[in-house]
């Protein structure tokens, strides 16, 4: 009985959401034509969103965001610059700019795309935020090694997978740890066979999917116990402002910063990145304004993906910091 209860009320929430948001309806006039209240409609279409049945998404206006964006492509040389709305909550902030990647994707990719992957919550975030499923022909091939402080959440591997089951294709994962103790051992897996296969897949790629990390005593790489708020700090007096694609250090100016923490990672670093037809630069916390500064200052990333006050944030940073060298 709970059972045709509740497939009926999922049929009805699907009607009502139809009329509503598809064919324009108000809810006086659905109510008038299911016989129901205007109050228990407004429930249902409440209750729609609640249960996935609706997915709703406030996008800035294009009038809007388009000044910033084209003040971000001029200075920086970007595609394109896909800004969020704001929002205060950290998860929703991460939802609203992974979106925008989502949709991104569902334009850009085609048949036979190779698309690499990098880790973190704001790349894992983009599978989540997929609208719908398809039957693509692609390749989502991680471009960095796994670790399991990070969690499958974060990990590229289970960010390929998910990406692949909302796009359709195959995953392909990189068997190897994304950080090692030192220069000479990353160089030794470097010459593994099976690491070299797929990191020049990776390197093949279409799309590449990156985060933005910032060097901070809070940042997920303490957190997970791979560097030491000792190391973070003494790479910071060195200039060290943030990383790119797992942790290939930078400083302000995009250059590669001198910190010991340098060159243990397993994966694709800036150089590979700029073979990549399209680097997809994805940061959504406002502490990471200095890092996306300097990521978009190395001249690898062709588009952005953000919130509206980093994108103020980092304009700002760009004219106070260019004026501080002349």
């Amino acid at each position: 009985m709970n059972d045709r209860v509740e497939n009926a009320d999922i049929d009805l929430m699907t009607e009502i959401a139809t009329l509503y948001y598809v064919q324009g309806e108000t809810q006086e006039v659905i109510a008038n034509r299911l016989g129901l209240s205007r109050i228990r409609v407004g429930r249902l279409l409440k209750r729609a969103q609640t249960e996935g049945i609706v997915d709703v998404r406030v996008r800035q206006h294009p009038a809007v965001s388009a000044e910033i964006e084209q003040e971000l492509k001029r200075r920086f040389g970007l595609k394109r610059a896909l800004i969020a709305l704001d929002h205060s909550d950290a998860d929703a902030q991460r939802s609203a700019v992974s979106s925008l990647v989502a949709d991104h994707l569902s334009r850009s990719l085609a048949d036979g795309h190779i698309v690499a992957v990098g880790m973190g919550r704001n790349v894992g975030a983009v599978a989540d935020n997929v609208f719908g499923e398809r039957s693509l022909d692609v390749s989502f091939v991680c471009a960095i090694g796994g670790s399991l402080r990070a969690g499958e959440y974060m990990n590229p591997d289970h960010i390929c997978r998910r990406l692949a089951t909302r796009f359709g294709g195959e995953s392909e994962t990189l068997y190897a740890p994304a950080l090692v103790q030192n220069t000479s051992l990353r160089d030794v897996l470097y010459e593994n066979a099976t690491v070299r296969q797929t990191l020049d897949r990776a390197r093949r790629a279409d799309i590449a999917l990156i985060g933005v990390g910032d060097v901070s005593e809070n940042s997920n790489m303490v957190r997970m116990g791979w560097f030491t708020p000792q190391e973070i700090a003494e790479a910071r007096l060195s200039g060290t402002i943030g990383d790119v694609m797992g942790y290939d250090f930078i400083d302000i100016h995009g250059n590669p910063s001198i910190t010991p923490m340098q060159g243990r990672v397993i994966g694709l670093n800036i150089h590979d990145l700029t073979r990549i037809p399209d680097v997809v630069a994805i940061a959504s916390e406002h502490t990471k304004a200095v890092g996306i500064l300097g990521a978009l200052r190395t001249g690898v990333i062709d588009t952005l993906a953000t919130s509206a006050t980093n994108a103020h944030t980092i304009i700002r940073l760009d004219e106070a910091t260019r004026a501080g060298e002349k």
